[in-house]
């Protein structure tokens, strides 16, 4: 008998037990369901799509995917796909645009203008799974990838072919990402910027229909057959579309590389020498700016020693024989340099040495943050006509002091581009407004010499007045034009680049 009740007393408790776990169940699909705002019937679709594993409402992957490097807040999706294949990526747009639900595309999460927050909430297309290389073709100097894969997997996957992709953001970024945002870097003043780089995308519309910028399978080195679709698209920051191939030009690896360190007693000496380098028809690979605070952080976070004062790193690039020709030529640099008061060139011609060199530039970023522990950073990024930089530069440097400002300078100079990173303290709102009016007259000073509020960060969230002050109503009213009629509903990553008012 009382071996029968026990066993009575357990069968109760296990039906409870299973009961409990099921309204638990219950209740946590009705909460999360509600609390996404994107229903049952719509997650079994995605399931359907690229299964169980590739949806996620967690709550870490969603905040994962609601931020990238820069200063704004973190706004998570509702929930987070992760398709395969471009079939995959189309039939979940399908499926949004259905239930008219924000498609926000997500690469590597190393942007800086918070261009992956889900501001209306919405479905994150992350696309770290679509990983391959699919053409190579060494022989055109051409290879069309996915947008899982990276910058530095494709050269590693280049290395054996004598062929490499030049364009260097610094971060590890997405290709089709660095399409994206329209991305440049170190190498931009020899190569050139995504913008020139891309041959030919494939791209899903917000309706799930798919495009070829260029027509499909095609890869010419140049063409003028109709609208530049690819252009259109190139800095479209997941406005337009998601980008899920790219074909992209690639360049000879050279043969031989070589750099150089020069410092300045003034930012005025170096950025004058960068221009009449330039101006003198130098071909230089990489010319790099970092002011006297820039350089201190350099030294610190990355164990070197070079004086504390205003710096330029150079590159140069080819074979063997036209190196010896650019280094001759290179002593007219000098010469330009010690005219305004550089210091002989510091040179580094072995591979550990050049590597290490340009490393510390590319850390530049966590090197700034390494002087205020605890603050955020947030990068500037005014690109001005060459003949306007001295000027800029300095006028910038002198607004910085005068503010009490933590923000080395660091730029792309050969180009025309710089960034002020700026250490804040968030939790100090004082001084965040002052960073705040402080980028403002930044971008205005940019654009009254003639230049732009981004160079190569691209518009985000943080720019979009200042892209109305640049382009002006009329050239507005054409990319609000454009985007409605791909995007009428405003689903793809709706509240970036263009300020709509919604009815």
């Amino acid at each position: 008998m009382v071996l029968k009740a026990l066993e009575i007393s357990k069968s109760i408790m296990l039906s409870t037990c299973r009961l409990t776990q099921k309204a638990l169940h219950f209740l946590c699909k009705s909460h999360i369901s509600k609390h996404c705002g994107v229903g049952d019937s719509v997650l079994s679709a995605f399931r359907s799509i690229c299964g169980e594993d590739g949806v996620s409402l967690g709550e870490a992957v969603r905040e994962q995917h609601g931020k990238d490097e820069s200063v704004h807040r973190c706004r998570p999706p509702d929930v987070v796909v992760f398709p395969r294949c471009v079939e995959e990526v189309s039939a979940l747009a399908k499926v949004c645009h259905k239930h008219r639900l924000p498609i926000i595309p997500f690469g590597t999460g190393t942007g800086l203008e918070g261009g992956v927050g889900a501001m209306k909430g919405g479905v994150c297309f992350s696309l770290r799974n679509m990983e391959q290389v699919l053409d190579l073709h060494p022989e055109d100097f051409d290879v069309t990838v996915e947008p899982g894969v990276t910058r530095k997997t494709l050269n590693a996957y280049l290395r054996d072919t004598g062929l490499w992709f030049p364009v260097d953001p610094g971060a590890d970024a997405s290709l089709c990402g660095m399409a994206a945002t329209s991305a440049s870097g170190t190498n931009a003043v020899r190569y050139g910027t995504m913008r020139e780089n891309v041959i030919n995308l494939e791209v899903v519309l917000a309706d799930g229909s798919v495009v070829h910028t260029a027509g499909k399978g095609r890869r010419p080195r140049k063409t003028s057959a109709g609208y530049n679709l690819t252009n259109l698209f190139v800095g479209s920051e997941g406005t337009l579309g998601i980008i899920t191939k790219t074909t992209l030009r690639l360049y000879g690896i050279p043969e031989a590389m070589v750099s150089a360190v020069c410092s300045f007693p003034s930012v005025q000496a170096a950025v004058d020498s960068t221009v009449q380098t330039l101006q003198a028809g130098v071909p230089i690979a990489r010319i790099e700016f970092l002011d006297d605070v820039m350089i201190d952080a350099c030294n610190r976070f990355s164990s070197l020693s070079y004086p504390v004062t205003p710096t330029l790193f150079l590159e140069f690039h080819g074979s063997e024989q036209s190196l010896e020709e650019q280094v001759s030529v290179c002593v007219s640099t000098e010469d330009i340099t010690q005219s305004n008061g550089g210091s002989d060139f510091q040179w580094a011609r072995d591979t550990e040495t050049r590597n290490r060199l340009w490393k510390a530039r590319h850390d530049a970023w966590y090197a700034a943050l390494a002087l205020r522990p605890g603050c955020k950073a947030y990068s500037t990024d005014v690109c001005v006509p060459l003949s306007r930089l001295p000027q800029i530069i300095v006028e910038t440097k002198e607004d910085l002091i005068e503010n009490r400002l933590t923000g080395p300078i660091a730029g792309h100079v050969g180009d025309g581009n710089f960034h002020c990173l700026m250490v804040v303290d968030p939790n100090d709102p004082e001084e965040m407004h002052r960073v705040h009016l402080f980028t403002e007259r930044l971008a205005r000073r940019a654009l009254a010499m003639d230049g732009t509020c981004t160079g190569e960060h691209g518009v985000g969230l943080g720019k979009r007045a200042l892209l109305c002050e640049e382009m002006g109503p009329v050239g507005i009213q054409v990319m609000q034009s454009l985007k409605d009629a791909l995007d009428p509903n405003n689903l793809m990553n709706p509240g970036k680049i263009l300020q709509r008012e919604e009815p």
